[in-house]
């Protein structure tokens, strides 16, 4: 797995019993060399002037790049290969369009190359088929939430902060909800890194050290994407710099446009939550906590504050550690194809009904 926030490959080991109950095994993540990840973030922007060829080159290469980090992985934890029964590769996202047509959904890692240099089964495009049967292509991982975070008497809410942020509300009184609620660490990532040099804002600890800027704040906060309800997904190509700089003035400190920029992200993470409990007419009891962002502690304070009267954890509380989470629900995805299973949710991706996921390229 690697996502919208292209920080690193995560790959986990995932044993599933026979409820699909995940046990994981062992993880690794692998950093994205330097000059592939600044390829991959040019290719997403809105001014990329590359060739076809370009694109075809990044796909083969990360096809390779994940091999190798299951190799790494099968070598760290000793254990062969023959005792994997398929391989879950999400990809690397370079464009996802939803709300026009054409509808598609497209990521790279050539699967052809991984399943020859692994030996092992690999199953990929996990969107597209959602995505030809009229839905949103995203996101997925709510059918995955509600497997393995449902409670029989508490209405709970995951919240994967990626580079995008979405949720899943579970409750045993209603049909499990899913959507990007907007950014999550997207914008503080590209923002730091172009005023900070650094990839990430360590802790929130330089928004921290702003303030809001309420113009700024409410300018950002009415795109439409954030009043829209549900089946929706989004992606860096709407979020992204260039986004946010049609509403930068020359006499704001940076800092304080990275303290706006955490608020953006918390606020459209609590109002997305606050949509979904309106949707259901259900009080969330519990907010679980996976991805990149749970690291950040300044968005942490700021959404267990927003969020009360419900509790704010991370999901290790229920045995699943926060880090690895996605992962391990792209290696669930791939069992659900291996057993012949449906792998979306209709209800979260606004698809005409329940599909396998994914296609399949034999070792």
């Amino acid at each position: 797995m690697s996502g919208t926030s292209m920080d690193a490959i995560d790959a986990v080991i995932v044993e599933f019993d026979e409820t699909g109950s995940p046990n994981t095994i062992a993880h690794l993540s692998k950093s994205f060399p330097q000059r592939l990840k600044s390829d991959l973030v040019a290719l997403i922007q809105p001014d990329w002037s590359g060739s076809l060829r370009h694109i075809a080159e990044l796909n083969a290469e990360l096809g390779s790049l994940y091999a190798e980090t299951v190799i790494a992985l099968l070598e760290k934890s000793k254990i062969t290969k023959k005792s994997i029964r398929a391989i879950g590769n999400h990809g690397q996202t370079i464009c996802h369009q939803p709300d026009k047509l054409p509808h598609f959904s497209w990521q790279l890692g050539d699967a052809n190359r991984i399943a020859e240099l692994t030996g092992i089964t690999t199953i990929a495009d996990f969107r597209g088929r959602d995505i030809a049967a009229k839905g949103e292509g995203a996101p997925l991982v709510p059918a995955f939430h509600q497997a393995i975070f449902s409670h029989p008497e508490k209405t709970r809410v995951v919240l994967n902060i990626g580079g995008i942020a979405n949720i899943s509300l579970l409750s045993p009184w209603h049909e499990t909800l899913g959507f990007d609620t907007g950014p999550g660490n997207a914008l503080m990532d590209a923002w730091c890194l172009e005023e900070q040099g650094k990839s990430f804002d360590d802790n929130g600890g330089w928004a921290s050290k702003g303030k809001v800027l309420p113009s700024l704040l409410n300018q950002l906060m009415s795109d439409p994407y954030f009043k829209r309800t549900y089946p929706k997904s989004t992606g860096k190509e709407h979020f992204n710099l260039y986004w946010l700089r049609k509403y930068l003035t020359g006499n704001m400190k940076p800092v304080d446009i990275q303290a706006t920029l955490l608020e953006v992200t918390a606020l459209s993470i609590t109002e997305g939550i606050q949509l979904a409990s309106r949707l259901t007419e259900l009080d969330i009891d519990e907010v679980y906590i996976c991805g990149g962002g749970g690291k950040n502690t300044a968005l942490i304070q700021r959404l267990s504050e927003s969020l009360k009267p419900a509790t704010v954890k991370k999901t290790d509380a229920l045995g699943v550690s926060a880090d690895w989470v996605e992962s391990i629900a792209f290696a669930w995805l791939a069992r659900q194809n291996v057993l012949g299973l449906p792998g979306n949710l209709p209800s979260a991706t606004g698809a005409s009904g329940p599909r396998v996921l994914g296609a399949l390229y034999p070792a």
